[in-house]
């Protein structure tokens, strides 16, 4: 065996479950478990590496990934949020439109404290639309920390283009407020689009709290197992962000979850162009890979209401998991059978009826078809009515094919990989898909993806083609994102451009250009 540090530790929060790989330098299993995931997430995490390093030599672990839902639920449950000052450099411009005006009020009221909107900001050419007021900012930052925010978020016009009156204003808040305030700049979070990249930089600034406790938590679990390892967390492009760089931008990590569960199906079955659907114990996720990568979204997304432009996985998720609850409704008022959208979770190892609990769920529904393997007792489901049983079947392949019909972009036939705990409920042929794969550890495919990850790094920015060759433009992109992904953490010498998308902006004068470009590299 090689000397030094060879293994990663994968680990991956979800709704249900926590799930935790041990990987080696060949990338093979040495050990995974599921745990339930427990009201404190920390717990869960704790628990999984107790059980996941128990036959593990500890000493060959050199590198932990975590994926978590901690920033999620921080939203769409309203806990825990900073209070954020936002501060939009754009005046004369955008005067009509206030920060937050279409956020819900629930949200709205938690989040956003002091605001302005002062001079500054650029137009996509680089041109100023109003010379920078610096004292306007001085002010702001003197009136957002009196009215108790814990944080201030910076968005300037354009500043994707040219970022300096962004920079500028970081420097003046720390003149006033000292260095260690937390700013964060909407360049560094969004992309073009002012107000939805202002949305996403508030919601950045209202989750660092809450991204330094998990990041402490984190730290803290592997320091109790004697593990002084690089920490890395997941973002939802399918590539790593070092703790550090997850500390001040948690808005990237918003979404992971599935996106580690389509890296790691990729991973696992070898196969780059597919169609995932991850099953698991409350819902189940649909997404597609082109290249070994799930593709994203080109919609703006709501994230607990509020509208953002930073990058998603292109995703669909209905209410189908192990744990949805299925009910006889005809037996009661005449109507048809009725399956969730609730779900009993993580509880089914108590509650599903083919443990002994009283809840007829989707896992019995399985088990009795003989789709479930190795859960539960058949003989306790062996009287389940043909006719329900046969009407959840179709019911549950019937969205299967939905899902995976919205997925495709053509008419060519994909395979399907079916991974997550509730794997099993999928058919063994699905209408529209060239086959079902489940690959070997398909059920903790969401700890495989994050344990394998890349670091990535991605600009995107507007050019004037008129002003510089395009040739020198895209070189200057390319250099951009692979510094990134350098500061991300990936090794400086292997680090490849996956993606280059070029956006003509034909409705404007100068030879504009958007240049979107993404690199990716093994971690150094």
């Amino acid at each position: 065996m090689t000397s030094g540090p060879e293994f990663r530790i994968g680990i991956d929060v979800g709704g249900t479950n926590t799930d935790a790989v041990v990987i080696d330098s060949d990338g093979g299993v040495l050990s995974a478990v599921k745990v339930a995931t427990t009201p404190e997430p920390i717990d869960g995490i704790r628990e999984s590496l107790e059980k996941v390093l128990h036959d593990v030599d500890k000493g060959l672990v050199g590198k932990a990934m975590l994926g978590t839902t901690h920033p999620t639920n921080a939203i769409i449950q309203r806990q825990d949020l900073d209070t954020v000052g936002v501060l939009r450099l754009a005046a004369p411009s955008s005067l009509g439109v206030r920060p937050g005006a279409a956020w819900p009020d629930d949200i709205r009221k938690l989040v956003i404290g002091a605001s302005a909107i002062v001079e500054g900001g650029n137009e996509y050419t680089g041109a100023e639309i109003a010379p920078l007021d610096e004292d306007a900012v001085r002010k702001f930052a003197v009136l957002a920390t009196s009215q108790g925010c814990q944080a201030i978020a910076v968005s300037a016009a354009f500043s994707p283009a040219t970022s300096e009156h962004e920079l500028r204003a970081l420097e003046i808040i720390h003149q006033e407020l000292g260095g260690g305030y937390p700013v964060s700049l909407s360049h560094q979070v969004g992309s073009l689009g002012l107000l939805e990249r202002e949305n996403a930089t508030v919601l950045n600034a209202a989750l660092l709290s809450v991204a330094s406790r998990v990041i402490r938590g984190f730290e803290d679990a592997l320091a109790g197992h004697d593990l002084a390892v690089d920490a890395y967390l997941t973002q939802n492009d399918g590539t790593l962000l070092t703790a550090v760089e997850a500390g001040r931008f948690p808005v990237l990590t918003l979404g992971s979850g599935p996106t580690n569960s389509m890296r790691g199906a990729c991973a696992l079955a070898g196969v780059n162009d597919a169609i995932v659907i991850d099953v698991g114990g409350t819902s189940a996720d649909a997404g597609i890979l082109v290249d070994g990568f799930p593709r994203e979204s080109t919609a703006a997304v709501e994230v607990g209401g509020v509208r953002t432009n930073f990058r998603m996985p292109d995703l669909l998720s209905i209410g189908l998991g192990g744990g949805t609850v299925v009910r006889d409704a005809g037996a009661d008022n005449g109507t048809e059978l009725a399956i969730g959208p609730d779900s009993v979770g993580y509880a089914v190892a108590t509650e599903a009826v083919c443990v002994g609990g009283g809840t007829l769920t989707l896992s019995d529904i399985s088990l009795a078809a003989g789709r479930l393997h190795g859960f539960g007792d058949p003989n306790l489901v062996a009287d389940i009515d043909a006719q329900l049983l046969s009407d959840a079947l179709a019911w549950v392949d019937e969205q299967v094919s939905i899902m995976s019909d919205r997925m495709k972009s053509s008419r060519t036939e994909l395979p399907l990989l079916a991974v997550g705990g509730g794997a099993h409920l999928i058919a063994e042929r699905v209408p529209g898909v060239s086959e079902v794969l489940r690959p070997e550890s398909y059920a903790v495919a969401n700890a495989y993806g994050a344990g394998i990850a890349e670091a990535s790094g991605t600009v995107d920015r507007v050019y004037s083609y008129d002003v510089s060759s395009r040739e020198h433009c895209l070189d200057d992109a390319r250099d951009l994102a692979a510094n990134a992904a350098v500061r991300a953490g990936a090794d400086p010498a292997q680090i490849r451009i996956t993606a280059i998308t070029e956006v003509p902006m034909t409705y404007v004068p100068g030879g504009g250009c958007r240049v979107l470009v993404k690199a990716v590299g093994p971690l150094a």
